[in-house]
Protein backbone atom coordinates (compact mmCIF):
# COMPACT_ATOMS: atom_id res chain seq x y z
CA UNK A 1 0.00 0.00 0.00
CA UNK A 2 1.19 3.54 -0.66
CA UNK A 3 1.81 5.76 2.32
CA UNK A 4 -0.76 8.39 3.29
CA UNK A 5 0.45 11.96 3.43
CA UNK A 6 -0.52 14.18 6.34
CA UNK A 7 -3.03 16.90 5.46
CA UNK A 8 -1.01 19.99 6.40
CA UNK A 9 -4.06 22.22 6.90
CA UNK A 10 -5.48 19.75 9.42
CA UNK A 11 -2.10 19.27 11.11
CA UNK A 12 -1.96 22.98 11.90
CA UNK A 13 -5.46 23.03 13.41
CA UNK A 14 -5.81 19.75 15.30
CA UNK A 15 -3.70 17.81 17.76
CA UNK A 16 -3.89 14.13 18.63
CA UNK A 17 -4.31 13.14 22.28
CA UNK A 18 -2.61 10.17 23.92
CA UNK A 19 -5.70 8.02 23.40
CA UNK A 20 -5.86 8.88 19.69
CA UNK A 21 -8.70 11.40 19.80
CA UNK A 22 -8.38 14.90 18.35
CA UNK A 23 -8.62 18.27 20.10
CA UNK A 24 -9.26 21.66 18.55
CA UNK A 25 -9.36 25.28 19.65
CA UNK A 26 -12.70 26.98 20.14
CA UNK A 27 -14.04 29.14 17.31
CA UNK A 28 -15.07 32.83 17.55
CA UNK A 29 -11.95 34.00 19.39
CA UNK A 30 -10.04 35.71 16.56
CA UNK A 31 -11.47 39.19 16.04
CA UNK A 32 -14.31 41.56 17.01
CA UNK A 33 -13.58 40.73 20.64
CA UNK A 34 -14.74 44.08 22.01
CA UNK A 35 -18.40 43.16 21.51
CA UNK A 36 -18.02 39.83 23.33
CA UNK A 37 -18.30 39.66 27.11
CA UNK A 38 -15.38 38.79 29.35
CA UNK A 39 -17.07 35.61 30.49
CA UNK A 40 -17.74 34.51 26.92
CA UNK A 41 -14.10 35.05 25.92
CA UNK A 42 -12.96 33.20 29.03
CA UNK A 43 -15.13 30.19 28.13
CA UNK A 44 -13.60 30.14 24.64
CA UNK A 45 -10.10 29.56 26.02
CA UNK A 46 -8.52 26.15 25.89
CA UNK A 47 -9.34 23.20 23.71
CA UNK A 48 -12.30 20.87 23.17
CA UNK A 49 -12.60 17.39 21.68
CA UNK A 50 -13.57 17.13 18.03
CA UNK A 51 -17.02 15.60 17.56
CA UNK A 52 -17.26 11.85 16.96
CA UNK A 53 -18.67 12.44 13.48
CA UNK A 54 -15.44 14.17 12.42
CA UNK A 55 -12.94 11.90 14.20
CA UNK A 56 -12.88 9.37 11.35
CA UNK A 57 -12.22 12.09 8.77
CA UNK A 58 -9.33 13.41 10.83
CA UNK A 59 -7.82 9.95 11.31
CA UNK A 60 -7.55 9.70 7.53
CA UNK A 61 -6.11 13.21 7.20
CA UNK A 62 -3.55 12.66 9.96
CA UNK A 63 -2.43 9.02 9.88
CA UNK A 64 0.70 9.51 12.02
Amino acid sequence: MPKLKTHKGAAKRFKKTGTGKFVRANAFKQHILTSKTRARKRRLRGTVLVSDADQAKLRRMMPN
